[in-house]
């Protein structure tokens, strides 16, 4: 999981990195508050990937995805991505999960 994860707040980090370089040319939000918000959204991605296996980290990355999709009223662009991103999320999430239980299930079998 923790792999899947962190691959997919990786990639959404340069994703908010390269709109936020798309919006400073294309709103009129000034460009102090679309760079603190987007490097807040930055930072938040990295230390995620290196908390993914702690309480509550999950929950921590719904919100950023909800974010993400909320920052669409100022850039409508992000309504899409934030859709997509939330969506790798979910797979992150899910199928993260499940393979963790298969390789548990899976040691638990050899150690039999």
């Amino acid at each position: 999981m923790r792999t899947l994860c962190s691959s997919t707040l990786i990639g959404e980090a340069l994703v908010v990195l390269f709109a936020a370089l798309v919006a400073m040319q294309l709103t009129d939000v000034s460009h102090g508050a679309l760079w603190t918000v987007s490097g807040i959204a930055m930072v938040l991605c990295v230390l995620l990937c290196g908390m993914i296996t702690r309480p509550g980290a999950v929950a921590v990355g719904w919100a950023l995805q909800f974010g993400l999709i909320a920052s669409g009223f100022v850039v409508p662009t992000m309504f899409v991505l934030g859709v997509i991103f939330a969506g790798l999320w979910w797979c992150s999430v899910h199928y993260g999960r499940r393979i963790d239980e298969i390789k548990a299930a899976r040691t638990a079998a050899a150690a039999a």
